[in-house]
């Protein structure tokens, strides 16, 4: 299942033979990553290309961002001359994508507590389509929405989950991967994309010089898990998906 998903996964134009996230990020000393079903959401962030190591991160607009010291390594992922995907917008990006691999209706809904929603039908395989659709999903919903969508988690974090503070602005952070070593110590290897718009790209462990993997114990205490560009996260920030950690790629695969 996982060469299948690999064939039928990213559907944005990147490099190809490019390192993927797993092979370039090792899990921590003494730790393994969590197991993840073949197809699932954690399968296919685990999996994401990545630009050339030390590429730098660059805005909508082509420029370099600013701060080039809060990234470990850049997703191969484009960013449309617009100032749309930020934060949250890169998270439902991806979720989009993994949906658009698998062929289903996605579907956000920007008006918390409302039934509007925004859907596409990714069986079309209408890549421009789903663009402008996208565009739409950008400038209509964002974290406050994505935020009152989400489940919240009480257990352990999974790679999928996202990290989320709604709000105007609001910020979101998705675990790409989740390692826990012999002690039973979480880690989590987080990424995001940022205001204004730029790539998303995997996030340096302020509190470590020589890892990008965060203690899932800091979102328990006080005062909390430390990104570089955002106030600390917490246990209650902590959401998912609905059917992330399933296998839908086989029920929907062509």
């Amino acid at each position: 299942m996982g060469a299948l998903l690999l064939l039928l996964a990213y559907a944005w134009p990147h490099a190809a033979n490019a390192e993927t996230l797993e092979a370039r990020f090792a899990a921590p000393a003494g730790a393994a990553r969590v197991a993840v079903a073949d197809g699932s959401f954690g399968d296919f962030l685990r999996r994401l290309p990545l630009e050339a190591r030390g590429a730098a991160v660059h805005l909508y607009d082509g420029s370099e961002k600013a701060r080039q010291d809060v990234h470990a390594a850049v997703v191969d992922l484009d960013v449309a001359p617009r100032d749309l995907q930020q934060c949250a917008d890169a998270v439902m990006r991806l979720w989009a994508e993994y949906g658009y691999a698998r062929g289903a209706t996605i579907a956000f809904h920007p008006d918390p507590g409302k039934p509007r929603a925004l859907t596409f039908d990714a069986r079309t395989r209408d890549r421009r389509g789903f663009a402008r659709w996208l565009v739409r999903v950008f400038a209509d919903a964002g974290s406050a929405s994505l935020q009152a969508e989400l489940r919240p988690v009480a257990g352990d974090v999974q790679p999928g989950d996202v990290l989320i503070q709604g709000g105007y602005p609001g910020h979101a952070v998705l675990v790409l991967d989740v390692a826990v070593g012999r002690d039973g110590r979480r880690w989590l290897l987080l990424g995001q994309s940022y205001m204004p718009a730029q790539q998303f790209h995997v996030l340096r462990n302020p509190s470590s010089s020589s890892s990008p993997w965060y203690d899932a114990a800091a979102l328990r205490s006080a005062p909390g898990l430390k990104t570089p560009e955002w106030r600390p996260f917490v246990a209650h920030d902590v959401r998912r998906f609905a059917d992330s950690h399933s296998s839908p790629l086989a029920r929907h695969a062509p």
